[in-house]
């Protein structure tokens, strides 16, 4: 069995004290997650078997399960499961290792793979 990267969607990349630092991380990662179901209204969303994320520098807002929670923020059915997977430095690697492996082992045909990332943090003194 082949795996096919099918759709990217990304979101804007923010600063340290930007625009976006008020954001939470899973409603973020619920944009690209609403960007993919409007651009590909013909998919039956209920086939996804499973939504990994992977997500650096896990803290505060961002100690849960970033990614059953974007899923539901996004609108996907409930149905959907969500993994986070915490990978310093490099969280778009590991979910891809694991939706390449689910692929290949014939063990799931349709999953969607996210990451969000921090990668520098700074203590106001």
């Amino acid at each position: 069995m082949n795996a096919f990267f099918c759709v990217t969607v990304r979101t804007p990349i923010g600063r340290y004290g930007g625009a976006l630092a008020s954001v939470r991380t899973d409603d973020l990662a619920a944009i690209p997650l609403r960007a993919l179901q409007t651009r590909n209204p013909d998919l039956d969303w209920s086939a996804v078997e499973d939504v990994i994320l992977g997500c650096a520098n896990q803290a505060g807002e961002d100690n849960r399960n970033v990614a059953r929670m974007a899923t539901l923020l996004s609108g996907l059915p409930q149905s959907i499961p969500g993994a986070t997977v915490n990978r310093l430095l490099r969280p778009l690697l590991q979910p891809l290792l694991v939706w390449i492996t689910q692929t290949v082992l014939e063990r799931a045909t349709l999953l969607l793979e996210a990451a969000c990332m921090l990668t520098l943090v700074f203590h106001a003194r």
